[in-house]
């Protein structure tokens, strides 16, 4: 399989945006990812767009234009921007194409996601007894992995803490003002152990990047920053998932191991060789948890590894270097694609304030969704 490039990128800004429809930012970021890339819709030979609450995304032809490109639509709960990529990578790499997008896009209303039962196979009365609520799911499977592994809640509020200060530097981000460690452990309490400052919250936003072949990126003489693996995988037996209506006794594995696994094998490099990372973190205990599910570091050493700042920019792995999901809110078509193109932005050295020192190398992400699905990525300059 060949190199795969991402060789332009483009963002709609995170957060509220009265009047401004989830396809209009999706529209936004196409445009500006192909004025980065220096060539025109007409050059796309095909695209995968993914959104879960704004519209189908190849209805963006209408305004992109009527060019019979192929464009496929994608939904696969919050690993739906990391899924298109995927996908668009396979196009790329198969040699079937030269030049493609991936686009993710969406507009939630305030308030949690609110997931219907049937959309997962479950009967109504789940729902109806408030286990589809994600906020109560989150924390209890947080509150037990602090149990088994030692993690205090005020690592839970320095995650928080690196997220907000992170975002100050971070124009596309929704939420860019700091939070002392004391303002978010006072906060009120949403789903013990998590405060309100601990939770990320539905937003909007759009993230468009287009893709090119080694050859291509070449003649359009754009660095070449390589998509080394993309990898997406769904839950083995025994993991213990969102929506899930019972646990195994025996516990199995996790799909984001899995997909970590395969694309530390794909890209040929390990977890000790990645410069920056952008975990999923739907609330602080995610970005914990997911630190030893992708394998950069054993259950319970986040508590050390938070308290000695490895994850800050300066840090031995920079973690969520623009806010992540707690600072830029998640629109769930668009929410993978922000890593991918924040990692872009770290890779070209165009971080500003938020800028990881010491000229990044590689760089991964992870994103995790419902029912149990996880894609991660490796780019490497």
């Amino acid at each position: 399989m060949s190199d795969v490039c991402i060789v332009g990128i483009g963002i709609h800004p995170f957060g509220r945006t009265d009047g401004v429809s989830g396809i209009d930012q999706g529209v936004f970021a196409v445009r500006q990812a192909l004025a980065d890339a220096n060539v025109d819709w007409a050059d796309m030979q095909f695209a995968y767009g993914g959104s879960d609450a704004a519209g189908n995304p190849d209805t963006m032809v209408d305004r992109l234009g009527l060019t019979g490109l192929p464009f496929i639509n994608v939904k696969n709960g919050c690993a739906t921007g990391g899924s298109a990529l995927s996908s668009a990578a396979m196009g790329i790499g198969s040699g079937a194409y030269d030049l493609g997008i991936a686009v993710g896009f969406d507009k939630h209303p305030r308030g949690a996601f609110n997931a219907l039962p049937a959309e997962y196979g479950l009967p109504d009365w789940y729902g109806e007894a408030g286990y589809m609520i994600t906020t109560q799911f989150f924390a209890v499977k947080a509150m037990r992995y602090m149990h088994e592994h030692g993690i205090s809640p005020t690592t839970l509020g320095r995650v928080a803490e690196k997220a907000f200060r992170n975002a100050v530097h971070a124009p596309h981000a929704w939420r860019r003002e700091a939070v002392s460690l004391d303002a978010i452990m006072e906060a009120p309490i949403v789903s013990d152990p998590f405060t309100k400052y601990m939770f990320c919250s539905p937003a909007e936003g759009g993230v468009a990047l287009i893709l090119a072949s080694e050859k291509k990126a070449r003649e359009l003489g754009k660095p070449l920053i390589r998509l080394k693996a993309a990898a997406m995988r769904t839950r083995p037996p025994g993991s213990f998932e969102v929506f899930a209506p019972s646990i195994d006794i025996e516990r199995g594995g996790t799909a984001t191991r899995i997909a970590s696994t395969d694309a530390f094998n794909i890209a040929g490099i390990g977890p000790e060789d990645i410069d920056v990372a952008q975990l999923q973190d739907t609330e602080t205990g995610a970005e914990i948890m997911h630190m030893a599910e992708n394998g950069f570091c054993r259950d319970g050493d986040q508590e050390q590894w938070l308290a000695e700042g490895r994850t800050e920019i300066g840090g031995q792995l920079p973690v969520n270097t623009d806010g992540g999901c707690l600072a830029c809110g998640e629109p769930i078509g668009a929410s993978g694609l922000r890593q991918v193109y924040e990692n872009v932005v770290q890779l070209r050295g165009d971080g500003g304030g938020r800028q990881v020192p010491n000229n990044p190398k590689t760089a991964y992400t992870h994103v995790y969704g419902a029912p149990g699905v996880s894609a991660v990525t490796i780019l490497e300059r």
